[in-house]
């Protein structure tokens, strides 16, 4: 994207493997919750899954808008990229509880 300057088609297609890598680990998750169960701990941790759902929905409208601003895309991709960055909280407080419980 930047060695082009932003032009639609690379921003479209850096946002079109965003979104492929965003629905792969949705469904990574959907397997390992069938795996485990609805009952599992991971899956009571897991929720609702949120962050799971609105990514790649995110990352289809940052395609779509690579076409009328580019500028747009990226701060939809550098959204998605800080709603990663903060950790959910029951998740962390599972993975907290665990890992008491291995000491």
């Amino acid at each position: 994207m930047g060695l082009n300057h932003f032009e639609p088609i690379p921003t479209a297609v850096y946002g079109g493997v965003l979104m492929m890598a965003a629905i792969a680990f949705y469904i990574l998750l959907l397997v390992i919750v069938r795996a485990q169960g609805d009952a599992s701990e991971i899956a009571q941790a897991l929720g609702s899954n949120l962050k799971g759902k609105i990514s790649p929905v995110i990352y289809a409208v940052g395609i779509l808008l690579a076409f009328v601003q580019p500028w747009i895309s990226v701060a939809l991709y550098v959204l998605v990229a800080g709603m990663w960055l903060v950790p959910d909280r029951k998740l962390e407080s599972m993975l907290n509880s665990q890992t008491d419980v291995t000491r």
